[in-house]
């Protein structure tokens, strides 16, 4: 039988339901979409700029924030103004595109996450060994690995979805397009679906985050033998990443290994991996990290003394036309 697909649009029931608190929330997701931007593009340019990109782990910190920064703005711009509008509606088309842009884009920054683990692994597990292993064409390897692993992960999700038939409700119980509340609208049984659905998102998010702490746990067992001062240095990397890893893992076990059909929490828990930690992976990184913040500084020192140059160049050229004789004597 031909699969019926009479819905064109769906439409959010929001984030609360609840207008006046909702149009409250708009400012703070604003001002946390603002500061992800900001803070993820202080890293991209410190690091772009400065000779931490020669360093594999600032490399993947690089494409970590550029993940962040897109990832986001598949979700919070169309979430600030749903937040305000009358009509929350999106196309059937453009929410099969938010998902699959949204899990590709999460997907590889899980990867990339896996990559900054094997970094911190070998080079303290194995730091005489560091700078062969970890050599930039092993690390664009890893990245590109990532790339390609996000996107067949996504795939999967989208393809399965744009083979179930959905004839009505059209209601999404969510502010964003993702696969859990859309099986809800689905018109048959969707047992199976939400099986696929955990095996590919709950599953691979469950094994991949217990492969994280395992090498963490490895990585604090192998600094026995180090100094204090390396011991300190190394405790203060680590501790960031595994901060980063919790932030963003935990919220996205809760809402990927439920089945569908289980009422929880999803669309307010989903706010720590869509908002709040990619606003606060720019501040984990950064502030115990003696390294971001003396390149920072550099930076901003080169951007300063670039752009006072350019204003006195601009001056004197002004002056120069109004007064020349003047300038000359």
């Amino acid at each position: 039988m031909e699969k019926l697909k009479n819905v064109t649009v769906f439409y959010f029931t929001g984030l609360f339901g609840n207008k006046q608190l909702e149009l409250q929330f708009r400012l703070l997701v604003l001002f946390c979409y603002l500061a992800v931007i900001m803070g993820n593009f202080v890293i991209l340019l410190t690091i772009t700029c400065s000779h931490l990109l020669e360093q594999p782990m600032y490399y993947f910190l690089c494409h970590l924030s550029l993940m962040d920064l897109c990832f986001t703005s598949t979700m919070l711009p169309r979430l600030i103004r749903d937040l305000a509008a009358r009509r929350r509606d999106i196309s059937y088309n453009s929410c099969m595109t938010q998902l699959f842009t949204g899990h590709w884009l999460a997907g590889v920054e899980i990867f990339i996450l896996v990559s900054m683990a094997f970094d911190r692994y070998v080079a303290i597990v194995k730091p005489l060994h560091y700078m062969v292993i970890m050599n930039r064409k092993r690390c664009n390897m890893l990245i590109a690995i990532a790339w390609g692993l996000g996107f067949w992960h996504s795939l999967a999700l989208l393809l399965m979805l744009l083979n179930l038939p959905f004839c009505g409700p059209n209601v999404i119980d969510h502010y964003m397009c993702d696969v859990k509340p859309l099986l809800k609208l689905v018109c048959k049984d969707i047992r199976v679906a939400s099986i696929l659905a955990i095996a590919n998102s709950g599953t691979l998010i469950v094994v991949i985050f217990i492969l994280l702490l395992t090498s963490y746990i490895l990585i604090l067992y192998n600094l026995r033998t180090r100094s204090s001062a390396g011991r300190h240095k190394a405790l203060s990397t680590c501790s960031s990443h595994i901060t980063v890893v919790v932030l963003f893992f935990v919220p996205c076990i809760y809402t990927y290994s439920l089945p569908a059909d289980r009422e929880n929490k999803d669309k307010q828990i989903s706010v720590f991996y869509t908002m709040i930690a990619p606003m606060l992976n720019p501040l984990i990184y950064t502030l115990r990290n003696t390294e971001m913040k003396i390149a920072m500084r550099k930076v901003l020192s080169r951007i300063l003394n670039s752009v006072l140059n350019k204003v006195n160049q601009e001056t004197f050229f002004t002056l120069s036309t109004l007064c020349p004789k003047k300038l000359r004597i």
